[in-house]
């Protein structure tokens, strides 16, 4: 489904990373994808990230899920909001929101956030590190936007909020549904419902750090080095200061560390497991019992979808025409001949049908019989 009053195009020369851009009616038919009811739900399970946020006067305060059921009729009628983190994990119609923003590869998107507000409730002006698409679900949300803001921006002590100490909005917008704020990073923001059942879907992108980058891949180096691999110096000579770390020890020291970092296949291969990671590693999604190839291959030649599963992450990486590397969920395969096409296809969309000339591939169904128990994708009937 593509986007009404919306041109890609203009969007990432002229918006993408640079500055806030409103889409009124981007919806051809607008139909929201979780009742509210449904969302308090969520918020009750002790495995689905969520948090109750209320205001009263200047004072804020969070809980952390999973929230007893009865937390609900105890809340007022204004100044509070519950946040349901990666919901499209768990709901399928909550996850076909992402696929009108594929203009956007699949490996910088994050999850979809949901909110739910009572009037006047929201989570106070704050920045995010990353792009940001707010779709106005149900009733009406005041957005401001701000200044641009960074790690020496003063934000205000003491909140698990991160919300900012001063807030000078320079534009104002009211979204009602199946209105879209796109929201660069670091741009100061701050939404308020206006009325009750205020619902909106954040779709987030990810956005790793030069930091995150470099500790976890020295991490990865780390279990893969040798401990013979040891400083040499076998033409030393006599110096005539025995405290004085000369250039060529530097020059030495540091070309094993430089030789090491500047590996880009290891680091391609690396980024590839790290990056596909699902959100919640923890999470538990493989099927009761293992399947075999042979009972996979039935159901698919029958007619069944391959389906991913919404909480995976698949991506690839080409080398040459001929083989590519899959990453799925963190884990990697060597893919060449038909693997290929099914890697491409796979990694483009949610759902598909298999050709019979995959379904004949012994190497494609064993690769889908590792997917499918490991609890990366499904398959069924067409509803």
């Amino acid at each position: 489904m593509q986007l009404q009053n919306f041109d890609i195009d203009v969007f990432l020369r002229a918006h993408w990373q640079k500055k806030p851009l409103l889409i009124k009616n981007a919806w051809p038919a607008w139909d929201n994808p979780i009742e509210p009811d449904e969302l308090a739900g969520l918020a009750c399970e002790p495995q689905i990230e969520s948090r109750l946020i209320a205001q009263a006067g200047a004072t804020w305060s969070v809980e952390n899920g999973p929230l007893p059921e009865a937390r609900f009729g105890e809340l007022g009628t204004k100044d509070w909001t519950l946040l349901v983190q990666a919901a499209d994990h768990y709901v399928p119609e909550v996850a076909a929101l992402i696929e009108p923003f594929s203009f956007i590869p699949n490996w910088r998107i994050d999850d979809v956030m949901v909110s739910y507000a009572a009037d006047g409730g929201g989570v106070g002006p704050h920045f995010d590190q990353y792009d940001v698409f707010l779709i106005q679900g149900l009733g009406k949300r005041k957005w401001q936007i701000g200044a641009m803001c960074n790690s020496d921006t003063p934000m205000l002590p003491g909140s698990d909020l991160r919300q900012l100490a001063e807030f000078e909005p320079t534009d104002e917008w009211v979204l009602e549904p199946g209105d879209i704020l796109y929201v660069p990073p670091r741009i100061a923001h701050n939404g308020t419902a206006i009325g009750d059942d205020c619902m909106t879907y954040s779709v987030g992108f990810r956005a790793p750090s030069r930091a995150e980058l470099i500790a976890d891949y020295c991490d990865d180096m780390l279990e893969h080095l040798d401990e013979d691999d040891r400083y040499g110096d076998p033409d030393l000579k006599l110096q005539s200061n025995p405290g004085e770390i000369p250039a060529s020890a530097i020059d030495r020291l540091h070309k094993m560390l430089t030789d090491t970092m500047r590996d880009r296949a290891a680091f391609a291969r690396w980024f590839g497991g790290y990056n596909s990671t699902r959100k919640y590693p923890d999470m538990e999604w493989t099927p009761q019992e293992p399947m075999p190839q042979r009972d996979i291959v039935a159901a698919l030649s029958g007619g069944a979808p391959l389906y991913r599963n919404p909480a995976s992450r698949f991506s690839f990486i080409r080398h040459g025409n001929t083989s590519l590397s899959l990453f799925v969920d963190g884990d990697h395969f060597d893919c060449s001949g038909d693997m290929v096409l099914f890697a491409e296809e796979i990694c483009s969309r949610n759902t598909m049908h298999l050709s019979s000339e995959m379904l004949q591939s012994e190497a494609v169904t064993a690769l889908i019989a590792k997917l499918y128990n490991k609890g990366s994708v499904e398959f069924g009937h067409d509803s």
